[in-house]
């Protein structure tokens, strides 16, 4: 039977978050089959628990934010879902002294080396997964976004930013998911953006935490990081590495073949929405046996 997964054990870390520039510590804790991921705010009084889900996402302005009914937010939540989603992580508890993750190296590699460090641990009870039958697709002006059958998880992401060193890099990638993959190629593509855009959201008090250590930063013409870029596709691989996180928001892995064109947080959210909207076009399905699994995840710590 392919199980469900959770941490072996509790780890910490501090970081800084992107938005208010301020500390953050953030604890990610074991948690019992069919718990799912649960953020929790433990600087409020009383301790508030955010079950994950597309509807509770309600702003994507630079980031994936939610809030529940009570107007409480965890912004900045992609990269480490992005991770969660890497590993097969299905059950954990995230807990968190502020009201958004630390945005650490603007990759999701630092929370891959936590999940590592906490170790991996498989629980009794089977994995689920949403199989899609149906394509669905979704479009907002030129940008667009769907999902087809296919036995796996195979993601196709097309960019276009004109911009030199951009336009210069590979702006589409077609791969295959794998905890492999995504850990070797995908994990440590860096969030990126403007200067003249951090200028402009600094003086407004926003991005306070943005630096040259969590993005890749670009001029008019070209990358000013004094190292450059990590891999020669980074930027379309952040686009993927932000796609993995917010299609988990679902909570459990998609099968299918994900599609987009030019597509950021808001349509990677309005899709998701839409294919859980659309009952009839997947199902919910087990794997019997580990070598059924169309997906292929880090082995589980040794006992």
């Amino acid at each position: 039977m392919v199980k469900q997964r959770t941490l072996k054990t509790s780890v910490t870390t501090l970081g800084v978050g992107l938005h208010r520039g301020e500390k953050v510590r953030i604890t990610l804790r074991p948690a019992p089959a069919n718990t799912g991921i649960v953020f929790r705010r433990v600087d409020l009084e009383p301790v508030v628990d955010m079950p994950i889900s597309p509807e509770a996402v309600t702003d994507t302005t630079m980031c994936t934010c939610m809030t529940n009914a009570d107007g409480v937010t965890v912004s900045t939540v992609e990269h480490l879902m992005s991770a969660l989603a890497g590993l097969g992580i299905d059950n954990v508890i995230i807990e968190l002294d502020a009201n958004e993750v630390p945005i650490v190296d603007g990759s999701a590699s630092p929370f891959i080396m936590l999940i590592e460090e906490a170790g991996i641990e498989e629980l009794k009870a089977p994995k689920k997964f949403i199989r899609i039958d149906k394509p669905i697709r979704v479009e907002v002006d030129d940008k667009w976004a769907e999902i087809l059958p296919h036995d796996g998880f195979k993601l196709d992401f097309a960019i276009e930013f004109p911009h030199p060193a951009i336009s210069s890099t590979k702006q589409h990638v077609s791969m295959d998911f794998s905890s492999q993959t995504f850990i070797t190629e995908v994990s440590r593509a860096r969030t990126f953006g403007f200067m003249k855009d951090f200028e402009y959201l600094r003086a407004n008090n926003l991005a306070l935490g943005a630096n040259f250590d969590n993005a890749v930063v670009l001029d008019e013409f070209q990358v000013l990081n004094a190292n450059g870029l990590r891999y020669d596709d980074e930027f379309v691989m952040h686009k993927i590495l932000d796609a993995i996180g917010d299609l988990y928001m679902a909570g459990m892995p998609l099968l299918g073949h994900f599609r987009s064109f030019k597509t950021g947080h808001a349509l990677n959210n309005i899709l998701l929405r839409e294919i859980l909207k659309q009952t009839d076009s997947w199902t919910l399905v087990e794997f019997e046996q580990t070598h059924t699994s169309p997906l292929n995840f880090m082995a589980p710590s040794p006992a």
